[in-house]
């Protein structure tokens, strides 16, 4: 299943209300068999965090070493969590109609997809690429990875990354910080999710125009 990252919610349009998601996997194609292990995600409404989705999840084979290493996520963890199914289905419930951010979307879009299309469910609304928008806006950060992005615009965090609601928490006040650096520096307000799918698609050298023709 193919989705347009241009899809937006009719009914949750605002760029300040959404649920910013990532997802922890066994590897990095669900067409490869290769299963979500954790989801975490944040719910922001209207400009602020007002809840959370963290859950650990049994894809029903063994993982790697090198993803163990990775994420911290042991083979043990896992073996007590609930499988796969289960947990998407109440994170389906969590996501409702809103519209998604992810960090890299295109990896966690694939897996949502995959994940959701076990269990027949959907959702409303469209998706977002932080990282893309991040590469626009900020042109002269030295990589775009979540990480370095967190350290150049001198966002808090503990210093956890590599697992789901860690990740999420910070791609979700990176996502806040861009939407005050437009109103700041656009006087765009307020802005809504469709202007950032449109950002993260225009090419570098055009977004400064493109952004101070939708004062």
């Amino acid at each position: 299943m193919t989705r347009s990252l241009q899809k937006t919610s009719p009914v949750l349009d605002g760029a300040d209300s959404v649920v910013v998601l990532d997802f922890e996997t066994t590897g990095l194609s669900p067409t490869q068999g290769d299963r979500a292990i954790e989801i975490g995600a944040v719910l922001i409404e209207h400009g602020q965090i007002t809840d959370r989705f963290q859950q650990l999840m049994n894809p029903g084979f063994r993982i790697s070493g090198f993803i163990e290493n990775y994420t911290g996520i042991t083979q043990e963890m896992l073996e007590s969590a609930p499988p796969c199914e289960e947990v998407m289905a109440q994170f389906a419930d969590f996501i409702g109609d809103h519209n998604l951010v992810a960090h890299n979307a295109s990896f966690d879009r694939r897996f949502l997809d995959a994940e959701l299309g076990f269990i027949q469910r959907d959702y409303g609304g469209g998706f977002a690429c932080s990282m893309l928008i991040a590469r626009r806006l900020y042109q002269e950060a030295p990589s775009h990875k979540l990480g370095v992005l967190v350290d150049y615009k001198n966002i808090p965090n503990d210093g956890v990354f590599h697992r789901a609601l860690a990740d999420s928490e910070m791609t979700a006040r990176l996502w806040l910080l861009m939407l005050e650096d437009i109103k700041e520096q656009y006087s765009i307000a307020p802005v809504s999710f469709g202007l950032m799918q449109e950002v993260s698609q225009k090419p570098k050298a055009s977004v400064a125009r493109f952004l101070r023709a939708q004062a």
